[in-house]
This record gives C-alpha cells, structure tokens and sequence, in this order.
C-alpha cells in the first residue's frame, strides 16, 4: 500500500517552488513526479524586500504569507495534475516555506518561513505540516540546516567517507557517519552570485558559470572575504542572506575590478569554503556528492574540483536522485516523520539539546 507524501521547497534563492510527490512505502523510497512552479517576479520583488527591515512589514507579511500559501498550493495541484493522482490519495503536505528572517543568535533568536499552511492546506484539501524550523530553535538548535538528517536517511549506504553538500543560496555540508550526523552551513552558496550579476547584467541567475569563468579570481579581495569571522566559527552554525549579501560584499571590496572578477571571486569563495570545510572536519572524505541549484554552475563545479584533486566529485545523479530534488524530498521527508511521530535527531548539527518531532499539523 503506498504511503504518498508531496514535498515543497522554495529556497533563498526565491526563483522557483520545487514539488515532489514521494512514495515511502517503497524501499527505497520512490520519487513518483516533480514540478516546478515559477514564482512571478512581482511576488519574488515583494519577498526579497521584505528579507530587509523596512516601513510596513506587518501588512507586506500578512500578504505575502497569504499569497505565498497559495502559490505552494497551487504547485501541489499542479505536481499532482502532471502524476494524475487525486488529493485523497496523499496523506500529507511538508512545506518548507518561504524564508524571509533567519536570526538563529541573541537571547531572542528566531527562524520565519511563511506559505500559510492553512491556505494549503484549504485549498487542496490535503493536510499539511509546515513550520519545521521553529521548533528545532525552540529547542536550543539554529534552526538550520535540517538536511543533513535526511541526508544521512537517505544515503545511509553511501560509504562513510563520502560528503553531501546542498549548494543553494547558502551552502552546507553533510558529514555522512555511521555514528552521528554532523551538518553545518559553510557559507553564501549562490546568493551573492545572484545578487552580482543582478547588479551589473539585471539577470536573476549566472548560467552555468559563464560569467564567472570570463572572469580572473582576485587573490586580493579572495582574501579579505574568507577572514570574515563566519568561516572561522565552529559549528553548529548557520546563515542566511542577512549575513551575505551586497552590503557584507561592500565591506570587503576596497577597489574598483571588473563586475565579471568579482564574480569568479565570489565563485572561488563557495567553493574555498566548502574545501575548507571538508578539510577540517572530513579530513577522511574521499567523495564528494552535490545536490542543489550550484550543481548546475560548471564554473563552480571545476573549482571545486581544482581544490579536491584527491576526491571524486560528482552530482547526486550518480545516486539516482536529481540535485535540484534533494531538498522537496528532504521536505516530504520530514512531513513523513511527523506524521509517523518520529523525532530527528539534530543535536550535533544544529545543536538541539534533544531528538524531537518537527513541525505543525495543519489538518484539510
């Protein structure tokens, strides 16, 4: 008998939703259909503005939470539609949500993902468990990154010296060991790419890599931007585009390059601290798996390739699974888990102080 989950992910990056419907009656699970729901660029303006303080943010929140709720909803009928499976055949919805605030430190820490679960949830008559992140900081985690437990799940067979990273608008890597799950965001995967070659060619993304592979690294600048304190702090740790962005950028840029320069250094700089990473707690890792959207940046991927000339780097294609899947499975996941009412145990990724349950269930 199936178990029909449906996964929903929409990352930093605010491009696109990612649908999935997930079978975890079959071992392994099964990926049964995906879709991909773009979002209009209006809301993508209207979501990105409010990932910065400014006037009216009760009002813009309470909109855009509705019609982000809406548009999830609609990338589950629409996955749903292309599977020709009826609502009544899923058991539940796991959204990720919408991250417009991630603030994980200070005495008043908190995480906000918005998709109201309840629009979702009304709309396609289909329970839905969302808002996975707030309870893990309730319990004295970062909130973030929550992957790596699905990582371990599903790639358990993978050799223990093999790493997973998710290079999304952040990037963050998965240890994969027999014994513990350790996880931690290295970095800006993507986001200040994006946020570059908005700037100076007023594109949302670099395709493969192109501009940045015109472009000269600059030690220079390469160095200023890796001793920022981020990338010496230990984990559990984790970020988000109110830590990377232009202004952080800014700081650093103390003369004029070509915006084509900048790009390959900033290309450099998630690839750097990825390496770095594996470097000081994998010492061991012999192969590297990519999932995300940055496994779609060739420039990207022969860097980190030039910098691991010892390991064996490929995509999670290798395992079977698209990269840009991982993370709506992780989603499904997650919703599976809750519903099965089973903790996950983060405590040595995120810091939790304890394995509990995540998210809300927002019964149709």
């Amino acid at each position: 008998m199936s178990k029909l989950f449906i996964g929903l992910m929409s990352g930093t990056s605010v491009d696109s939703i990612d649908a999935v419907i997930v079978d975890f009656a079959a071992k392994p699970l099964k990926l049964i259909a995906s879709h991909k729901e773009k979002i209009p660029a209006l809301l993508k303006r209207r979501l990105l503005h409010l990932c910065y303080p400014a006037a009216d943010e009760i009002n813009q929140l309470g909109q855009l939470d509705r019609l982000m709720g809406k548009l999830l909803a609609y990338a589950s009928l629409n996955v749903l539609k292309k599977a020709q499976i009826t609502p009544n055949k899923i058991i539940a919805i796991g959204s990720h949500g919408q991250t417009v605030r991630h603030m994980p430190h200070g005495k008043s820490a908190f995480t906000l993902q918005i998709g109201d679960p309840n629009t979702i949830a009304a709309l396609t008559g289909i329970a839905t468990i969302a808002d996975f992140r707030r309870r893990d900081l309730a319990e004295g985690g970062e909130g973030a990154p929550l992957a790596p437990a699905f990582h371990r799940y599903l790639f358990s067979k993978v050799r223990s010296d093999s790493v997973m990273v998710n290079i999304g608008g952040m990037a963050n890597i998965t240890v994969l060991s027999p014994r513990k799950v350790l996880g931690f965001d290295t970095g800006p995967g993507n986001v200040l790419l994006d946020a570059w070659i908005k700037k100076h060619r007023n594109l949302t993304y670099d395709r493969n890599g192109t501009w940045a592979a015109k472009g000269a690294i600059n030690q220079k600048l390469l160095r200023r931007l890796v001793a920022d304190p981020y990338f010496a702090r230990k984990p559990p740790k984790s970020t988000g585009r109110e830590y990377f962005n232009l202004q952080w950028l800014h700081k650093y840029l103390c003369e004029k390059l070509k915006p084509q320069d900048v790009q390959a250094t900033l290309t450099e700089l998630t690839a750097f601290a990825i390496t770095q990473s594996i470097n000081t707690y994998a010492q061991t890792a012999r192969r590297i798996f990519i999932c995300g959207g940055g496994a779609y940046n060739r420039c990207l991927m022969q860097r980190l390739i030039a910098l691991n000339p010892s390991r064996q780097i490929a995509t999670t294609a290798m395992l079977g699974i698209e990269p840009i899947l991982i993370e709506p499975i992780a989603f499904a996941w997650f919703a599976y888990q809750t519903f099965s009412h089973q903790p996950i145990d983060l405590t040595s990724v995120t810091g939790a102080k304890r394995p509990v349950i995540l998210g809300g269930v927002y019964h149709s």
